[in-house]
């Protein structure tokens, strides 16, 4: 992992959303299936997220253009590439999530 990157891990109701920031660009980036983990009540966020990239990709490739991957950690301490959009396109992407808790969210 290269010196720019830091993995930072927060909690949103409980929830880890895992994060990164770019000291290069001076920008986080956070796992969207965390997002959406921390977002719904979905038994499988990853699935929830495939979903969703699809009807994305539909309405317009906007949002699913700026997805990237990065290495987080996972729960087994070992890191995979995941898909991380930047503050903008978090903000995005919790307005397409239909969750009471996107307003919480935002505040945090």
């Amino acid at each position: 992992m290269s010196d720019k990157l830091g993995t930072i891990s927060n909690l949103f109701e409980g929830k880890e959303i895992r994060s990164i920031w770019d000291s290069e660009k001076e920008e986080y980036y956070f796992s969207v299936v965390d997002v959406i983990n921390a977002l719904t009540d979905s038994n499988d966020a990853r699935k929830y997220w495939s979903v969703l990239k699809l009807r994305l990709k539909k309405e317009g490739p906007e949002l699913t253009t700026f997805c990237s991957q990065l290495k987080l950690r996972a729960k087994d301490g070992k890191f995979y590439n995941t898909d991380v959009l930047d503050t903008k396109g978090i903000l995005r992407l919790i307005e397409s999530v239909p969750s009471n808790k996107a307003e919480v969210f935002c505040t945090k």
